[in-house]
């Protein structure tokens, strides 16, 4: 099997209420595909290559390409690598780039032998993987009101946990804003918070104790994503655990984080860290170091189902015969802002029962894009 071509599109959809966090606040959901086709009629979807990273993929890595076995996965990603790694360019969009493409390989090879990513990665840990809600956003005019609806529609849903933003508004405010969530869902359910690198450590320290009597779960990107000693500084301050890692590309960007233990939750990205290929690598690093794996997760179904067979084949940290979501067993961020190229690009619906999410069963991703609907995206 060769392959023959190579196509990336890019998707927009308008939202109907903007929200924001720390850093922006989003009008539009967009995002790059990737579609690989080869000379025996099987089709590979992949995500990652959005904006100028889709350019990379078409001018770069397409010519790289053509022609070559699919199922030659490892080879491939080297051969992406190489390519970049002496001008340094294997991080940011180039690191998305290859991600797009690994998953691509990866559903193609799924497809050709006729069985999941799952079973390819090695067979799955558990046949669904636990999740939490991302919302919770801030939208302009926020009533408490509706934060509050927002939050009780998690729980009727039966998630496990959800998430929150902080960092976009002053402390106080974001601090009465987290302990109104944390009232109105309980003690019983799981909460953390994100700031999407909107502190320095000492404010990031000081907002984390003024929260420590909540019993947050995580504090996510508290300071700026590559900023190491930040990272040490906070962890050792604050009661709570913490967590990052979503903006980084390949093991080797991981490499510090890991080793001085900069993360009690590391939290790769599909579609960023270097696909499929790589987030394995990453998250077996970090379970031999008892670093929990929580993969991060905000794209369209293929984005979805790629991070749900990696997650469902990710072993407790630590070892427990019987692990408990959040302790000892990997979970998986559900986002559920309205988006509509999420809700539309596939015919395939997850299942969600009893705050789970089921993996995907056919082949390769175990979705298919409906090519109808992703034309209709790129308009």
């Amino acid at each position: 099997m060769k392959i023959t071509k190579l196509e990336t599109f890019q998707l927009s959809a308008k939202l109907g209420v903007p929200f924001g966090w720390s850093q922006d606040w989003i009008y539009r959901r967009s995002v790059g595909i990737v579609k690989i086709s080869t000379d025996e009629g099987i089709v590979g979807w992949g995500e990652g290559c959005g904006g100028p990273a889709g350019e990379v993929v078409e001018g770069i890595f397409s010519p790289l390409l053509l022609g070559e076995d699919p199922t030659n996965r490892l080879k491939l990603w080297q051969k992406m690598f190489h390519s970049t790694y002496n001008a340094n360019m294997g991080v940011g969009l180039a690191g998305s780039a290859i991600s797009s493409i690994d998953i691509a390989l990866w559903d193609i090879t799924g497809k050709a032998i006729g069985v999941p990513i799952s079973t390819l990665l090695g067979g799955k840990i558990r046949d669904s993987v636990p999740v939490y809600a991302t919302g919770l956003y801030y939208t302009k005019g926020e009533l408490p009101n509706s934060l509050m609806k927002e939050a009780e529609g998690y729980l009727k849903a039966g998630f496990l946990g959800m998430k929150t933003k902080v960092g976009g508004l002053t402390m106080e405010v974001d601090v009465n804003r987290v302990k109104a969530i944390k009232s109105e869902i309980g003690p019983t359910v799981n909460l953390m918070i994100d700031a999407n690198q909107a502190y320095n450590s000492s404010s990031a320290i000081r907002i984390g104790n003024k929260l420590s009597e909540l019993d947050l779960i995580w504090f996510e990107e508290p300071v700026n994503a590559q900023d190491v000693e930040g990272y040490l500084q906070v962890k050792s301050n604050i009661p709570m655990a913490i967590a990052g890692g979503e903006n980084l590309r390949t093991r080797y960007e991981f490499q510090d984080f890991l080793s001085r233990r900069a993360y009690d939750i590391v939290q790769p990205d599909v579609i960023n860290v270097g696909g499929i290929t790589e987030m394995r690598n990453v998250a077996m690093t970090a379970n031999t170091m008892g670093i929990q794996v929580n993969p991060h997760v905000w794209g369209s179904p293929v984005m979805i189902a790629a991070s749900l067979h990696v997650a469902s084949t990710l072993p407790p940290c630590s070892p427990n015969g019987n692990p408990e979501p959040f302790v000892q067993e990997p979970v998986m961020e559900y986002d559920r802002t309205p988006n509509s190229i999420r809700d539309n690009l596939s015919e395939y619906k997850f299942e969600m029962k009893h705050g789970r999410l089921t993996v995907p069963r056919d082949p390769g991703l175990g979705i298919e894009v409906d090519e109808k609907a992703l034309k209709k995206l790129c308009d």
